[in-house]
């Protein structure tokens, strides 16, 4: 075999025959029929233990798939390191950890924390907070401060006082003997804070004045400000407007000189825009107008971009993932394309290069990036999918590249958003393109590879009813396995039988269609 390759990623496109809620299944999708119906096809794992994660009960993310794909090998990853890490006690041993300390100790000021407070372990994992609360009433501290941000989405759409009352339940048990720990803010992760590849800068800077200056509409508590604002507005937590906690009108936890921070969440795409507001809040920074810059020492879990080198702290360190496919290319002289819109250009680029930001050739390796709208993702579900298009279709009738990829958002960024009927759109969107990414394969005799890298598309209900007897919408990653189909093959190609493949056996694949042996660090390629 030696064909050139194009590889399409369904993002959140996931394969069950589960019947209720499954936007993929009712979808009208004669491309993706044909290739999981007509062409050689397979399932294979995108979850759990397959993509690195501690468990087969946690649900894969783009992240930690996309760096599967894109290196051919298992990494621990984003919970499972930072399990390791706080089991081991090195999170707390880290020259991080120590000077966030030092700081505070130093200028009798407040450690703070900032993340995602849920158990969906794709952000976060709100066990994380919690285990560093009780170290830091052993490190001696007094003050503690920590600054919420709610989920629903990758855990149920509103249950963001379940995390908050285990949170307030271990700030009771520790608080006394001098130690005082509260909840300081807080606000919708789609809200404040959490924005990524700066698509919408003010959201941070929304978090910004929430969470340094105190500067948002105060309540006691910060149930009364869920309970409050969801009666107001009808909001599902991933859109909760940004709060301050307050006693009357002084803000409890505003960020000050010689305070610490440390932001707990340990993927990167949502953590780099926060990072660079505190790293580079004295060095030029004009994302926006940062009325008030505290002196402070700032940390990540982990470092969030290893080119960047950003942030400057942080308390685990992060895989070091080598051997990546791009690499391998790069040395086999091979030019490749990748494509995206904003929402998951990253993925394609950074995490498939093994989180790095770089390319490892400006020569071989090209990637094009198709802007997002900033504009509600069930509002236009078709997303950016004919652009994306466009573009590659282009790549692969130049015949310059030998190997492709793509990142197709619809199914996840639309299935994050609970709205079945939208998301019925996008997955038919992402379909009808797919035909003409097959003809221009067809065309060029370019072989054809289609997968996801995660479900989620596939299970739109959550169990249970609302009070008027609809489906409750479930906005969070799935535990479905992902097609992964090929067109235009060789004659004689066949997957190989088994349900052990996973995300990580694709790159051999990718090289074995290219003409190539795969190196040995890799899993085995997936066809015979």
């Amino acid at each position: 075999m030696n064909k050139p390759v194009v590889l399409v990623v369904m993002d959140g496109v996931g394969w069950t025959e589960k019947d209720m809620g499954n936007a993929v299944l009712h979808a009208y999708k004669p491309q993706l029929d044909e290739l999981m119906g007509k062409c050689p096809h397979t399932t294979i794992k995108a979850h759990g233990t397959a993509v690195g994660l501690p468990s087969d009960e946690d649900m894969g993310n783009s992240e930690v798939g996309h760096n599967a794909l894109g290196c051919g090998q298992i990494y621990s990853q984003g919970a499972k390191l930072v399990n390791e890490s706080i089991e081991s006690g090195d999170i707390y041993r880290s020259s991080a950890w120590r000077e966030a300390i030092s700081f505070v100790k130093e200028n009798e000021g407040k450690l703070h924390f900032i993340g995602l407070l849920s158990d969906g372990n794709v952000h976060s994992n709100i066990s994380h907070l919690l285990a560093m609360l009780r170290h830091s009433k052993e490190e001696g501290l007094r003050e503690v401060r920590i600054h919420i941000l709610l989920d629903g989405r990758d855990v149920p759409e509103t249950s963001a006082l379940t995390y908050v009352d285990q949170l307030e339940d271990e700030i009771a048990s520790l608080n006394g003997d001098g130690f005082h720990a509260c909840i300081a803010s807080g606000g919708g992760r789609m809200v404040i804070t959490m924005d990524r590849y700066e698509a919408d800068w003010s959201m941070v800077e929304k978090g910004w004045h929430i969470h340094v200056m105190g500067d948002g509409r105060k309540f006691a508590s910060a149930r009364d400000a869920i309970e409050t604002l969801r009666a107001e507005g009808g909001y599902t937590d991933q859109f909760l407007p940004g709060f301050v906690i307050a006693d009357g009108e002084e803000p409890l936890g505003t960020i000050d000189d010689g305070d610490s921070v440390l932001l707990y969440n340990f993927r990167g795409d949502r953590a780099v825009e926060l990072s660079k507001a505190f790293d580079y809040m004295n060095k030029g920074f004009d994302s926006f107008e940062q009325v008030k810059k505290p002196n402070v020492y700032y940390a990540g879990m982990l470092q969030y971009d290893g080119d960047l080198k950003l942030p400057d702290h942080f308390l685990v360190e992060p895989p070091h993932i080598e051997h990546t496919l791009s690499e391998f290319l790069v040395n086999k002289g091979i030019k490749s394309f990748a494509c995206s819109e904003t929402q998951k250009f990253g993925h394609v680029t950074y995490f498939w290069n093994g989180n790095r930001s770089e390319k490892f050739s400006d020569e071989l390796e090209t990637w094009v990036e198709v802007p997002s709208d900033i504009i509600p993702f069930e509002k236009k579900p078709w997303m950016k999918a004919c652009e994306i298009t466009d573009l590659m279709v282009e790549a692969i009738e130049s015949g310059e590249y030998q190997f492709l990829r793509c990142n197709y958002p619809n199914g996840d960024m639309v299935g994050h958003t609970g709205n079945y009927e939208a998301t019925l759109i996008g997955v038919e969107s992402v379909d009808l393109m797919l035909r003409r990414i097959m003809d221009a394969c067809k065309k060029m005799d370019y072989v054809l590879l289609v997968t996801a890298d995660h479900g989620n598309s596939d299970e739109m209900y959550d169990k249970g009813l609302n009070p008027d007897g609809t489906h409750k919408a479930k906005t969070s990653h799935s535990l479905a396995r992902v097609p992964f189909a090929i067109y235009n093959a060789p004659e004689g190609t066949e997957v190989k039988e088994g349900d052990g493949f996973g995300l990580a056996n694709v790159a051999a694949t990718v090289v074995k269609f290219l003409g190539f042996e795969p190196p040995k660090e890799w899993l085995e390629s997936i066809t015979k």
